[in-house]
C-alpha cells in the first residue's frame, strides 16, 4: 500500500500480523529544513496505522532527527538514514533478526522544534539568494551575493551538550541504540594521570550474541564553565550470551581540556573530574570522581 489513503492503510494494517511503515524526510545540501516534522502528512498516516495495529514498525529514511508524536504508539522504530543501494538488504536483515543491531545515534532526537537551540531558521533576504530565472546561476554565486547576519549564541552548548545544559528532556539521546540482547555495566575504576585510564566490565545479559558500544563521558571542574558532560571515549565490545569482558579505555588529555583563548592553547583545568560510563549519554550507571592536575 502506498499510504496515500491513511484510512485504507489502516484497514490493511488492522488485518495484518505486522505493519511496516517507511517514512522519509527529504533534504540535501544548500537548504535548511523549516521543521523537524515529517512532510506530506506522514505523522497522521503513522498514527492511524499504529492505532489499527500495535505491532507497527516505523522505518525512517532521513538525514537527521525528526519529531515523532506517535513514538509511544508503535512497536519499534528503525532509523535507516539514507542507506544507499544496499540499504534494503540491511533493513531486512535487522527487521527479520538476521543481524543484531549495535549502532548508536550520533546526534540527539529532540521532542520538538521548540527545544532546538535555534527553533526559527533565519531566511536569507531576497537580494542574497541567486535568481534561478537567469542562466548560469553559478556566476551570480561566484561574483558574490550580499551577506546577511545569522547569530549563533549557544557557545559550546552544541548537540547533546545543549539539551544537557538547558535541562531539556529529549526523545532519543545522543549515543542511544537498542539491540536484540541486553547489557549490564559494573566495576568502574578510574586511574588518574596525564591520560586517565578507565576500566569497567560489560556483560551480555541476554540470549543473543551482540556488540555494545560502551561510552565514557566526563564532567569538568565547575571553574571550567563547561556543559554538564562530554564524550571522551568509547569501545565496541562483542559478547556472547552471558559473557563478560573487562574494557580499558585511555582518555586523551585534550578531550578533558578547554581552549584558553588568552593563552591560545589547550588547558587542563585542575580540579575534580567526574567519569561516567554506560550505553548512551543519558544511560550512565557507572560514576566515579577523581582529581586531576
Amino acid at each position: 500500500d502506498s499510504g496515500a489513503d491513511p484510512d485504507k492503510a489502516a484497514s490493511l494494517a488492522r488485518n495484518s500480523d505486522v505493519a511496516i511503515v517507511f517514512a522519509y524526510q527529504w533534504e540535501s545540501e544548500d537548504m535548511d529544513l523549516p521543521t523537524l516534522s515529517l512532510p506530506e502528512h506522514q505523522d497522521g498516516l503513522i498514527a492511524k496505522v499504529a492505532a489499527a495495529n500495535p505491532n507497527t514498525v516505523i522505518v525512517l529514511e532521513t538525514g537527521g532527527p525528526v519529531t515523532m508524536p506517535w513514538a509511544g504508539q508503535v512497536g519499534a522504530i528503525l532509523e535507516a538514514w539514507y542507506a544507499g543501494s544496499k540499504g534494503s538488504e540491511a533493513v531486512a536483515n535487522v527487521l527479520f533478526g538476521d543481524v543484531n543491531p549495535s549502532a548508536k545515534l550520533p546526534l540527539t532526537f529532540p521532542r520538538g522544534d521548540a527545544d532546538l537551540s535555534h527553533p526559527q531558521i533565519v531566511k536569507a533576504p531576497r537580494e542574497s539568494v541567486p535568481n534561478d530565472r537567469q542562466r548560469e546561476v553559478w556566476k551570480q554565486i561566484a561574483a558574490g551575493l550580499p551577506p546577511f547576519q545569522v547569530t549563533y549564541d549557544e557557545g559550546v552548548k552544541v548537540g547533546y551538550k545543549w539539551y544537557d545544559a538547558e535541562h531539556k528532556p529529549v526523545l532519543f539521546a545522543f549515543g542511544h541504540g537498542l539491540s536484540y540482547t541486553t547489557y549490564s555495566y559494573s566495576g568502574l575504576k578510574v586511574e588518574p594521570g596525564k591520560a586517565p585510564r578507565v576500566r569497567f566490565t560489560v556483560k551480555n545479559t541476554g540470549e543473543r550474541p551482540g556488540a555494545e558500544v560502551a561510552q565514557i563521558y566526563a564532567s569538568l571542574p565547575v571553574g571550567a564553565s563547561e556543559p554538564p558532560k562530554r564524550l571522551v571515549g568509547w569501545s565496541k565490545v562483542k559478547l556472547e550470551p552471558g559473557e563478560s569482558k573487562e574494557v580499558t579505555v585511555e582518555v586523551e588529555p585534550k578531550y578533558l581540556s578547554i581552549f584558553n583563548v588568552e593563552q591560545n592553547g589547550w588547558q587542563l583545568v585542575p580540579g575534580e573530574y567526574g567519569f561516567m560510563v554506560g550505553g548512551s549519554s543519558q544511560d550512565l550507571p557507572l560514576k566515579q570522581s577523581v582529581s586531576l592536575k
